[in-house]
């Protein structure tokens, strides 16, 4: 019952006994207590650290067990000394990383340009995510394009998702339908809703995203490489945009526990093959094509020459005249 005053169970126990018999010796202790001698002069030496016994007076050489209320007293009060040595240390502690944090802005001055903070290399946009993610309150809004994600992204990734929706904020993320087909991502996908988080995915997604608590945005300084850094942004107009267009995706977006997209009624196509036919249509290459779509080269390839088959067309050319002809497009 006390060991939040510094008291274990058998310095406890030897301090009720001394109480009820404060002439009893070590011999008696260990007999009334069932327990051995060590056990008890280790207890006694806890209770004369703690000053709840003190030297006899009457008897020299012997222990007299101070009142409860004088001797839980000061317990009390030193605990409340430490407490605030320790709030002023960690105010100290405060201004000084407040200190630290405000040099390091001015070492990395460079980073800063116009309306946000550019963010160069992996490493750089791993820092400030980590930032951005325990500053998190409300919700984390993410896009994440590309099909599969590699394995070195999600491990980054699962920490700081973790961390934010055990403490309640609310992750809304979308990626691309081609994760279903990825064990991986997908197991990733279902940890995360799992712990409460949204999942939904979609044929094709904008650029990749992040908006935390509708006020900062991190996005890549190239859609087309990642890798090559990003720009952190607050500016509202910016972010405002960022989240209207991701809650557009959102609405035509598919729930991750949803069945599979169903093939439309007229045509017998599936969502991904409509959206490929119009990738080409605008003269997209099959390289370029599988990158919106987030699948592979080959799994355009073989997509398309279903396409073809079914269209009885002899050239890509001839298909999307066909295509354009049945109302596929």
């Amino acid at each position: 019952m006390l060991e939040l005053l510094g008291l274990d169970a058998a310095a406890e126990a030897v301090y009720r006994e001394m109480l009820a018999d404060p002439e009893g010796g070590v011999a008696e202790l260990c007999e009334r207590l069932d327990v051995s001698e060590p056990v008890v002069r280790a207890a006694l030496d806890r209770l004369a650290d703690l000053t709840l016994l003190r030297a006899s007076r009457e008897r020299p050489g012997a222990l007299w067990p101070v009142s409860p209320e004088r001797g839980l007293e000061l317990l009390l009060r030193r605990q409340e000394e430490e407490l605030a040595r320790r709030q002023q240390e960690l105010a100290v502690s405060k201004a000084a990383v407040a200190r630290a944090v405000a040099e390091y802005a001015t070492l990395r001055s460079a980073t800063l340009v116009d309306g946000g903070e550019r963010l160069v290399g992996l490493d750089a946009i791993q820092s400030k995510l980590e930032v951005l993610t325990a500053r998190l309150t409300t919700e984390c809004l993410g896009v994440m394009p590309g099909g599969a994600q590699s394995a070195a992204s999600l491990a980054a990734s699962r920490p700081l998702d973790e961390d934010a929706l055990r403490r309640g904020v609310s992750l809304r993320t979308i990626y691309q339908d081609s994760v279903r087909n990825d064990p991986e991502t997908f197991a990733y996908t279902q940890w995360m809703t799992g712990l409460g988080g949204r999942v939904r995915t979609a044929p094709v997604l904008p650029p990749r995203m992040l908006v935390f608590d509708g006020t900062t945005a991190v996005v890549p300084i190239d859609p087309e490489n990642t890798r090559a850094g990003a720009l952190c942004t607050e500016e509202p107009g910016i972010v405002a945009s960022l989240v209207a267009l991701f809650e557009q995706t959102w609405e035509t977006a598919l729930p991750l526990g949803g069945d599979p997209r169903p093939e439309d009624a007229a045509t017998g196509l599936s969502p991904g093959e409509r959206e490929l036919l119009r990738l080409l249509s605008t003269g997209l290459t099959d390289d370029a094509a599988a990158k919106r779509l987030g699948v592979s080269v080959r799994t355009v390839r073989r997509q398309m020459a279903a396409l073809m088959e079914r269209l009885e067309a002899a050239s890509r050319f001839e298909a999307g005249l066909k295509a354009a002809q049945r109302g596929w497009l």
